[in-house]
């Protein structure tokens, strides 16, 4: 059984991938809602960002940030599954909630979906790796590389990028919230770091 805050939380992320226009989205929407809680969403001492966390959803009007931080709580946040591939900086700097996948509170062999905050200024560096995946932004703003498009995203702005396509972000000043998701070969193991020059 879902916590009240924990309920209308998922509902908003599914209403997120219901306007999205692929069928890995529709998919997940139904699976948000109806696959099987394998870890409850029980309520967790904070995040060590979780003061930050909080700042950066309360600055945002979209529904799901509104969401999300009334259920914090209850938000698996630490819970990273490229944690062997990740640098300690790079920890550091951003916090993960994975929400659903194979080791996730909610149980999906063949998706993974969770939150991404980054703090204010830090630069994500260019990575890869196997999976599909499409950001959305809840909250904060963020200057995004996604291949050879770079700009500024801000919340409610959705980010699709292939498989292999090279992506890194940089948090703008209030740092960012945004919802991820993983489809096709969601292997972690993929995961890599690629030269940079932005990081240097």
């Amino acid at each position: 059984m879902y916590p009240v805050d924990v309920r209308r939380m998922l509902g908003q992320l599914a209403d997120i991938y219901r306007a999205e226009d692929r069928a890995e989205a529709q998919r997940t929407a139904r699976e948000l809602l109806s696959a099987p809680l394998v870890q409850p969403f029980r309520q967790r001492p904070a995040h060590p960002h979780d003061a930050l966390i909080r700042q950066t959803l309360g600055t945002s009007v979209h529904p799901a940030a509104a969401a999300i931080l009334a259920a914090n709580d209850h938000v698996p946040w630490g819970g990273n599954p490229v944690s062997d591939q990740t640098p300690a900086w790079i920890k550091d700097m951003c916090a993960i909630a994975e929400i659903m996948g194979p080791d996730g509170p909610i149980h999906a062999p063949d998706l993974r979906l969770g939150l991404l905050f980054v703090r204010a200024g830090r630069y994500y560096p260019l990575h890869n790796h196997d999976a599909d995946e499409t950001y959305v932004m809840l909250a904060g703003e963020a200057l995004w590389t996604a291949g050879d498009d770079i700009r500024t995203r801000s919340a409610g702005e959705m980010i699709h990028h292939p498989s292999l396509m090279p992506h890194a972000f940089r948090a703008g000043p209030e740092g960012f919230v945004a919802l991820y998701r993983w489809s096709g070969d969601i292997n972690t193991v993929s995961y890599a770091f690629l030269d940079d020059p932005a990081s240097s």
